[in-house]
């Protein structure tokens, strides 16, 4: 057999590499890997070795619907026929997905995905983790399904090499997979282990216990080892880990070194040295080797709160839907599980052909519908909006604007509820910008941020344009409409590299600008100085957006002219 094992040190492409192997062996029994990274050399070679797996590959995308993935009734090819014709479904035969693009996975595929794990059929998944962000990760629900996680982002090309045992010791080691014994006290351990590592649940110490044998029998043995247990612990539960293990540390209550041993201590050593058992402190240090180094960083983000993506109906950009919303006129298309039939309007496209299609199909006197008579239903729906102030709070006056902003947000967050629209608030002053509220519809935790909001400095435009731009790529990520209402003079004197420079203030703020008119948002720039100048002028012409000259406006007039100039 070929030992392919990694060692103290092995690299993330090294472990991503052992898990594979380990899959190939009991992809049923592990259910799948989770591979975090963007598309390249790297995620491409590891793509390459997937058909290793003793299942027929299946790739299939987050818009996957309910008749693709379980079957269901083929209506066009019904109706031709004259009887009643199904299509298979995914869900049928034993296979391995891939499913790309798993971070735009909605929780709905997750859900069915996540039922077909449990239903025990036989399928694997392979989830492709694209995610740019920390927050762009694949739905928990279905991860918590598949084995392993691989993390591949810091790989280089020129260290992904492919090291698989080779396809006869694949054959063997599947074929003595079910000889493999495991000690009664293993699943004891390993479930002690996931406690100490704050891993909750039963699937991480069964996933590390069936990944010990599948590695045994890689290694052609009829009983896992230590080496096994080991390994198997490192690679399901370091990922996993949500706290590091304190060191255990029991004082010696009695001073006297001199004491005779316990025959009690004394025996239970014998019998772990005697059964191979591995000492706790041992596998928490092995599994502590391969925690990620940024491990507190990833708990903070994880323990908060996630924003939601957007349900619909609200009053952003409009776009097609299938379900809900607007009632358009149907159109002639083509069934895919997912789109409604318009029953009146298949019949009316159909009844002016039933006499001909009687006479050429004499022994089909009832209605007779061809394909090419089914109608769609669709639909106008509305994203939500998210409205982002981005406001100046430099100099002498910016006591009073973020007064007038605040008025504002609170007035658009009254209306919030019927419009659903979402408001975030940006403020730029000193040498950089601050997200003073993230997106909300909550007129309570609005409040609280807005209570107490730092003024004075100089005028970082570039670097309030540059937060303004990264909150709106966020939103339209998670299907919001973003729109920006700018509050400023336009009189930057801070560049993006917090050196003052009213020159190289104008330039950084001119090419942000222009990156942010490439998206097309809505957008107004209210000038509030009190003597408008050109500068707000030329603000709005890179920008392309309106200018609105309000140097004396209260919160309600910045309100009705921010959601005039906004509202498409």
């Amino acid at each position: 057999m070929i030992n392919t094992a990694p060692t103290a040190h092995s690299s993330d492409w090294d472990r991503a590499l052992r898990a594979l192997s380990a899959l190939m062996v009991d992809p049923a029994g592990l259910g799948g890997m989770v591979v975090r990274a963007r598309p390249g050399p790297v995620r491409q070679r590891l793509e390459g070795a997937l058909p290793g797996l003793p299942l027929p590959l299946r790739r299939i995308h987050p818009g996957l619907d309910d008749a693709q993935l379980f079957g269901g009734l083929n209506v066009a090819a019904s109706l031709a026929a004259g009887h009643m014709i199904r299509d298979p479904g995914l869900a049928e035969t034993p296979c391995a997905l891939v499913l790309p693009m798993a971070e735009r996975t909605p929780a709905a595929l997750a859900a069915r995905l996540s039922q077909l794990l449990d239903s025990g059929r036989g399928h694997c998944i392979v989830l492709l983790d694209e995610g740019a962000e920390p927050e762009e990760t694949a739905p928990a629900s279905l991860s918590d399904r598949l084995a392993f996680f691989a993390d591949l982002s810091a790989v280089r090309p020129a260290d992904a090499a492919i090291r698989l045992p080779a396809p006869a010791d694949l054959d063997s080691a599947r074929r003595h997979l079910d000889r493999v014994q495991t000690p009664s006290d293993d699943l004891t351990q390993l479930v002690l282990l996931a406690a100490r590592f704050g891993i909750d649940g039963a699937r991480a110490p069964m996933f590390a216990l069936r990944c010990a044998r599948a590695l045994a029998a890689l290694d052609g043995k009829d009983n896992t080892t230590q080496d096994h247990l080991r390994e198997a612990a490192q690679l399901i539960y370091a990922p996993l880990a949500t706290q590091i293990p304190e060191d255990d540390e029991r004082p010696d209550p009695d001073p006297d070194h001199d004491a005779p041993p316990d025959p009690a201590d004394t025996d239970a050593d014998s019998v772990a040295s005697d059964t191979g058992q591995i000492p706790d402190d041992l596998l928490v240090q092995a599994v502590a080797a391969c925690l990620p180094a940024d491990l507190l960083m990833r708990l903070e983000r994880s323990s908060q709160p996630r924003g939601s993506h957007a349900a619909g109906s609200g009053a952003g950009f409009k776009r097609q839907a299938n379900r809900r919303g607007r009632p358009l006129p149907s159109r002639p298309g083509r069934i895919d599980g997912r789109a409604r039939i318009d029953v009146i309007a298949t019949l009316r496209a159909a009844a002016p052909w039933q006499t001909l299609r009687r006479k050429a199909r004499e022994s089909h006197p009832q209605l007779i519908i061809l394909p090419a008579d089914i109608r769609l239903r669709r639909f106008e729906d509305r994203s939500d909006r998210l409205l982002i102030f981005a406001v100046d709070a430099s100099g002498s006056a910016a006591l009073s604007r973020m007064a007038e902003a605040k008025g504002a947000i609170e007035m658009l967050l009254a209306q919030a509820y019927a419009k659903r629209d979402q408001v975030a608030l940006v403020a730029f002053r000193g040498s950089g910008a601050e997200v003073l509220l993230p997106p909300t519809r909550s007129l309570v935790q609005a409040k609280r941020r807005l209570t107490a909001l730092p003024g004075g400095g100089g005028t970082p435009l570039a670097s309030g344009l540059r937060a303004a731009f990264d909150m709106a790529l966020h939103g339209q990520r998670v299907g919001l409409s973003p729109s920006i209402a700018f509050l400023t003079d336009g009189r930057g004197n801070i560049g993006l590299d917090g050196a003052p420079g009213r020159t190289q203030a104008r330039e950084d703020a001119q090419t942000i600008a222009r990156l942010l008119s490439g998206l097309r948002l809505p957008s107004v720039v209210i000038d509030i100085a009190p003597r408008p100048g050109p500068e707000s002028a030329a603000l709005a012409g890179w920008l392309n957006a309106q200018y609105l000259p309000l140097p004396r406006a209260d919160a309600s007039r910045i309100s009705a002219a921010a959601d005039a100039a906004l509202t498409r």
